[in-house]
């Protein structure tokens, strides 16, 4: 589980070269992470590798949703960012859903729990990729909690 594939051409514009880019990712993550000691961010061709502590796997699992959330940023390798092995009961339990276009988050709360209601779980859980929940678009992948 250490690369992930994402919408190139989507998402949001950090960098306008590939020079800039790892400083510029490194910073996103900065600020919309905590939980991350020694992260070191590399970036070539459209492939972030992301390398660090995380404190645990929801962070790590953010970490990398966070970066390839990234408008030129097409796969996240994140072999590098570890975490400590979690018990059982704290191993994070979702499925991850690439947005397509007419989604909402209403109708896909709908679709995994019944009730277009349930969209403020899916909202909490992507609060950093989502700060709008009526702002998503085609190619973005988010976490669905299952637990």
């Amino acid at each position: 589980m250490g690369l992930f594939d994402f919408a190139k051409d989507v998402g949001r514009q950090l960098f306008d070269t590939d020079k800039e880019a790892a400083d510029n990712i490194k910073q996103h993550l900065d600020i919309k992470l905590s939980g991350i000691k020694n992260l070191d961010v590399a970036f070539d061709d459209g492939v972030a590798t992301i390398c660090g502590e995380c404190v645990n796997e929801a962070t790590r699992n953010s970490a990398v949703l966070l970066a390839g959330d990234i408008k030129g940023v097409e796969k996240v390798v994140a072999d590098g960012l570890t975490f400590p092995e979690p018990k059982e009961e704290e191993k994070e339990k979702v499925e991850y859903y690439e947005i397509v276009s007419g989604d909402t988050l209403g109708g896909i709360a709908k679709r995994f729990y019944g009730k277009a209601s349930q969209y403020t779980r899916i909202h909490a859980a992507n609060k950093e990729l989502i700060p709008d929940p009526n702002k998503i678009y085609p190619g973005q992948k988010i976490k669905i909690p299952l637990d």
